[in-house]
C-alpha cells in the first residue's frame, strides 16, 4: 500500500510540475479531441449518432455556428476537452467535457470547466445547459454542481444515455 501511495504521489508530483494550459481548439487538436471523448463514451456507453457527428466534424457541428471548444494541454499535449454548442438566444450547451484517463484526479477537469464557463459567460451567454448520466458520470456531475450548475427537469435529450439535465443561469 505504501508503495502505491508513493508511486501515486510521484506521478502526481511529476504531472503537477508540468505546464497545464487551457487553449481554444485548433484543427491539429482534432484527433485528440476525438480520442479523449471516444475513450470515456465507449468505456460505459456506446457511440450514439450525435457523438459521431460531433467527433467526426467538430467544425461543422460545433464551431461554424458560434460554438467553442476548449482544450487542456499538458506540456502542449491535449489531455482534456470541453465544448459548447451555440443554441441561439444566448444559450449554450456544454458537451464533450472529458479528461484523458491517465490525467484524471489532477483537477484538470475543474480547471477546464471553470475557464470555459467563464469564457462562455464573457461571450454574452445568459444560460448554459448540459445533459449527463447519474450512474456512469457521477464524478462529472459532482464537478458540475461545484461549477454552479443546478439540476432541472429533464424534458428531452438527443442522447439515450442522458438521465439528468442541468443548467447555469447568468
Amino acid at each position: 500500500m505504501r508503495t502505491t501511495s508513493i508511486e501515486k504521489n510521484a506521478i502526481i508530483m511529476d504531472i503537477e510540475n508540468q505546464k497545464i494550459e487551457i487553449v481554444e481548439y485548433r484543427p491539429e487538436h482534432h484527433q485528440r479531441f476525438k480520442e479523449i471523448n471516444e475513450e470515456w463514451i465507449t468505456k460505459s456507453y456506446f457511440m450514439e449518432e450525435e457523438d459521431k457527428k460531433t467527433l467526426d466534424d467538430p467544425y461543422d457541428y460545433i464551431l461554424k455556428n458560434g460554438g467553442r471548444i476548449f482544450i487542456a494541454l499538458c506540456n502542449d499535449f491535449p489531455v482534456g476537452t470541453c465544448a459548447y454548442l451555440n443554441l441561439g438566444d444566448e444559450v449554450f450547451e456544454m458537451i464533450k467535457m472529458a479528461v484523458d484517463e491517465k490525467y484524471r484526479g489532477l483537477r484538470i477537469g475543474r480547471k477546464i470547466g471553470e475557464h470555459s464557463v467563464q469564457k462562455i459567460k464573457e461571450s454574452g451567454a445568459k444560460k448554459i445547459i448540459l445533459f449527463s448520466n447519474t450512474k456512469g458520470s457521477a464524478t462529472a456531475i459532482e464537478l458540475y454542481y461545484k461549477l454552479g450548475f443546478k439540476k432541472v427537469d429533464l424534458d428531452s435529450s438527443e442522447f439515450i444515455r442522458a438521465d439528468i439535465k442541468m443548467e447555469m443561469i447568468f
